[in-house]
C-alpha cells in the first residue's frame, strides 16, 4: 500500500510528456480513489479529504495546463500543494461549499460565514474534534465566508488508536445555519481515511 501521507517531491512527479501518455488513465484512477475519499454533508457541502495521490493528480494537471517543466515553478507549486498531504496525525480536506445558483450562493455564503470553523469528526466514544481552517490564507471577509476552504483535524495517539481498532467515525458541521452530521460514517470512506494515520 503506499504511504498516503507521504510529501511529494521532484521525483514523485512525471515529466509533462509522460504525463501526457498517462493521464487518461490515472484520472480514471483517481475518480474511483476519490469516491471514498468524499463526504457530503447535506445538500451543500462536500469534504473532499486528501492525500498524496490527490494531491499528485492535483499538482499534475496544474503543471500540465501551466506547460511548467522548469524546476523553480515545479517546486513552487509542491510548496503549495504538499501542506494539505496529511501528517500521519490528521485528516485534511478541501471544503466546498455548493449552490448553483450564484445569487442564491452570494447570500448563502453570507449566513454562513464561519461555517470552516464548525466542522467537526468524532471517533466513536470520544468529543468532537473541529477543523483547524485555512492555515494557508484567510479565506472570508467581513462579509462573507469563501466557497473553498482548506481543513486539518488533527487526532490524538488514543483517537488514532481506536480507529486502527475499527471504531465508528462521525462527521459534521455545527452552523446555526447548517447544522448536519453523518453518525457513523461510511464503513468504505472510513476506512480509507485512516490509511492516512499512522
Amino acid at each position: 500500500m503506499k504511504n498516503s501521507t507521504k510529501k511529494l517531491t521532484l521525483q514523485s512527479l512525471w515529466t509533462l510528456e509522460h504525463y501526457a501518455k498517462l493521464r487518461n488513465r490515472f484520472r480514471q484512477e483517481m475518480i474511483q480513489h476519490k469516491k471514498n475519499r468524499m463526504v457530503r454533508l447535506g445538500e451543500n457541502l462536500t469534504l473532499h479529504f486528501e492525500d498524496s495521490e490527490t494531491i499528485k493528480y492535483q499538482v499534475q494537471e496544474i503543471l500540465r495546463i501551466e506547460k511548467t517543466f522548469e524546476e523553480e515553478g515545479i517546486l513552487e507549486e509542491l510548496d503549495a500543494y504538499n501542506p494539505l498531504i496529511p501528517d500521519g496525525s490528521n485528516l485534511k480536506c478541501t471544503m466546498m461549499i455548493e449552490y448553483p445558483d450564484e445569487s442564491l450562493r452570494r447570500e448563502k455564503l453570507r449566513l454562513l460565514k464561519g461555517i470552516e470553523d464548525t466542522v467537526w469528526v468524532r471517533v466513536e466514544g470520544r468529543d468532537k474534534v473541529f477543523a483547524i481552517a485555512d492555515e494557508d490564507q484567510v479565506r472570508e471577509n467581513k462579509e462573507k465566508t469563501s466557497a473553498v476552504h482548506f481543513l486539518r483535524f488533527e487526532l490524538d495517539e488514543d483517537m488514532i488508536k481506536s480507529l486502527k481498532y475499527g471504531v465508528g467515525l462521525a462527521i459534521g458541521a455545527d452552523h446555526k445555519a447548517y447544522t448536519v452530521s453523518i453518525d457513523p460514517l461510511q464503513v468504505d470512506v472510513r476506512n480509507n481515511l485512516v490509511k492516512d494515520l499512522i
